[in-house]
């Protein structure tokens, strides 16, 4: 039995009081007034799921039941599907998830009210599940895909693949590398990689219509979102927006979003396909050129990208030559701690950069001060707090 402190405030002591939850019986309750009542009920299993979900979804969607095939085979959860589970585990397993929340979407160090890549994914989520749930496809695959689909970018959003492309065979694509690289340790379903690994339009398409619906959802939110955070800011008006787009989807993002997911789930009801009718497509397009145009490649933004990879390479090949520094036992050769790369080795250039990409934005910063002794006043303008050496 523990003493209560003397000097607890009434809200600290009520708060304290609901350690154990409350007492109904042989039940105890979150609320002292619950009444919260289901009746009895049968177990719900994730077979009796699928059977359910079976029966409910579209003929072309994806089903969990026959699904659920990862690199290192797994017994089945309980009650969850396979995708509940993929969805789970990038929401709660992936520190690559929780890192997005430092990462630009379009401004480095955004301030309170503009978005990071974090914000980014969730908006994305909302708008797939939304169209997926509309078309009866599967809820969760579509989720999984969007929470994941940028878990592969670097700091400092699109400039970070041009800083790593010199460094890894092929050149580093976001899409590909979350699939087959940050996501790789969570056993994800080959479903939810395919689609996180070929969400990006210059890809293939993905094997499901979730992913497609992802594709998709990816496009309508950051069109309208960075358009919102770059008025907000001032670098831009709605009366800027070309004719036709302010005709066919407006001015505010409320509209925007409405039109496009409308015409999305109008077009899958009316011809069984997932795409958009012409009309709202061009008005997409001609909404995302103008973002291009006005947001992405104004002279600001293409300076600070070009500060940007000068900062990542540097650190790519500091650490490159100095494999022995990474922190990360799992990042030293074959993942154990006494059998370090060789400095200058291809393994330790792969090694670099999967650290440096894991960075966010102010821990690049960070370490391009403190690893590398370059002057705070150098660095690309956004930071917002004083970094001493």
């Amino acid at each position: 039995m523990t003493t209560e402190p003397a000097d607890l405030t009434d809200r600290a002591r009520s708060w304290a009081a609901t350690m154990d939850g409350f007492a109904a019986g042989s039940v105890r309750r979150a609320h002292v007034d619950s009444a919260a009542k289901i009746g009895s009920i049968e177990v719900f299993d994730r077979s009796a799921r699928e059977e359910l979900e079976d029966a409910q979804l579209a003929p072309g969607a994806t089903r969990a039941r026959g699904a659920g095939h990862r690199a290192q085979p797994e017994e089945p959860d309980a009650v969850r599907t396979c995708f509940e589970r993929d969805r789970d585990r990038i929401l709660h397993g992936t520190t690559a998830f929780r890192r997005l929340a430092g990462k630009t979407q379009v401004f480095v160090f955004p301030e309170d009210h503009q978005r990071t890549r974090l914000t980014h994914a969730l908006e994305v989520a909302q708008v797939a599940s939304s169209i997926a749930a509309a078309c009866r496809l599967n809820v969760a695959l579509t989720e999984a895909i969007a929470l994941g689909h940028d878990c592969g970018h670097g700091p400092f959003g699109h400039a970070s693949e041009d800083a790593f492309t010199p460094y890894v065979p092929g050149g580093f694509d976001h899409a590909c590398w979350g699939a087959d690289v940050v996501l790789a340790p969570v056993n994800l379903c080959v479903e939810t990689l395919d689609g996180i690994r070929n969400h990006s339009w210059s890809r293939p398409a993905p094997i499901t219509p979730e992913g497609e619906v992802v594709s998709w959802a990816d496009r309508i939110a950051y069109v309208c979102h960075d358009f919102e955070d770059a008025v907000r800011t001032g670098i831009v008006t709605p009366a800027m927006l070309p004719a036709s787009v302010r005709e066919h989807c407006g001015e505010r993002r409320s509209r925007q979003l409405h039109s496009f997911i409308s015409s999305v789930v109008g077009t899958a009801h009316e011809h069984g396909e997932i795409g958009m009718s012409s009309t709202m497509a061009e008005a997409l397009g001609e909404f995302r050129a103008f973002n291009y145009e006005q947001i992405y490649m104004r002279p600001a933004s293409v300076a600070q990208g070009q500060a940007v990879v000068r900062v990542l390479r540097a650190l790519v090949e500091y650490y490159a030559d100095r494999p022995n520094t990474l922190p990360f036992p799992e990042l030293a050769g074959s993942g154990h701690p006494n059998e370090g790369s060789s400095a200058g080795s291809d393994q330790a250039m792969r090694e670099a950069v999967t650290y440096v990409a894991g960075m966010t934005d102010r821990f690049a910063f960070t370490q391009a001060v403190a690893q590398l002794g370059w002057d705070p006043a150098s660095l690309p303008a956004g930071l917002d707090v004083v970094i001493s050496r």
